[in-house]
């Protein structure tokens, strides 16, 4: 059995061959080829948004693939920039936005936002760990969400950075064995129960953050097994007590240790 955190620390602890990986696909490697080619090339907001190629790599890259119909919001996150206090971006949770809006910076640079590194080979960079992410994915949502938070982990200072993100919310309420249900509360009350049970802190210190993503790996396998029946399971009743965390992370342990 190739449980949720052996899955992810195979990607974890290789990540750098993962991501070759993950280049070399066919699909990726000639969006990739495309988007170095062409970047540079691009010198305002309306041309940026119009090659749908270009367009459509920048978001995915930054985790925004889902907003590429929302060309509106997106031409004011990218036009206001974030120098100004009061600019679309710096009003928004939601980081990315601020991430975004700094990598392709027409507000501050003009027609020479593209030239620079971030917006070329540091966009190809995310966008390779954006699409190994979803390829875990696809064998395992837990796997994809450990390796998600576990990048963006570092960076988050407050409660309402994780609620603004569907994906950071859903570990958080994993680590805190807390039901789906709970996201439709106050919003307010989820914030001030994160503050009060996470440590930010933790997110910072790579050793803690491993340990996190251990214990949310283990809650994700016993909410969602990758286990598959086999004979003897089927002959045998199923137990009425529940697996806990740490007997999980035991047994991961006893796994990788074997």
């Amino acid at each position: 059995m190739v449980t949720t955190y052996t899955s992810y620390l195979n990607i974890a602890n290789n990540l750098q061959r993962s991501i070759e990986l993950v280049g070399a696909q066919p699909v990726v490697a000639r969006e990739t080829e495309y988007y170095l080619a062409n970047i540079g090339k691009i010198d305002t907001v309306d041309q940026f948004m119009a090659d749908s190629r270009i367009y459509n790599y920048a978001l995915k890259a930054h985790g925004l693939e889902e907003m590429s119909y929302a060309k509106a919001f997106i031409r004011k996150v990218l036009t206001e920039g974030i120098d100004n206090s009061d600019a679309f971006a710096n009003q928004l949770t939601d980081t990315r936005y601020r991430d975004f809006a700094e990598a392709f910076n027409f507000a501050r640079h003009g027609e020479t936002a593209t030239i620079f590194t971030v917006a070329q080979q540091g966009t190809v960079d995310k966008y390779m760990r954006q699409t190994l992410e979803e390829d875990a994915g696809n064998s395992n949502e837990g796997v994809r969400l450990a390796l998600y938070f576990e990048r963006m982990a570092p960076s988050l200072n407050n409660a309402y950075e994780i609620l603004s993100d569907t994906a950071l919310s859903t570990v958080a309420r994993t680590l805190l064995n807390l039901p789906d249900e709970y996201a439709f509360t106050d919003i307010d009350k989820q914030a001030a129960f994160f503050e009060a049970n996470l440590d930010f802190e933790d997110f910072k210190d790579p050793a803690k953050l491993g340990e996190l993503m251990q214990r949310f790996a283990s809650i994700w396998e016993i909410n969602n097994p990758t286990t598959t029946l086999n004979a003897a399971s089927l002959l045998t009743p199923s137990p009425t007590t529940e697996i806990s965390a740490d007997l999980m992370i035991a047994i991961n342990n006893l796994k990788l240790g074997g």
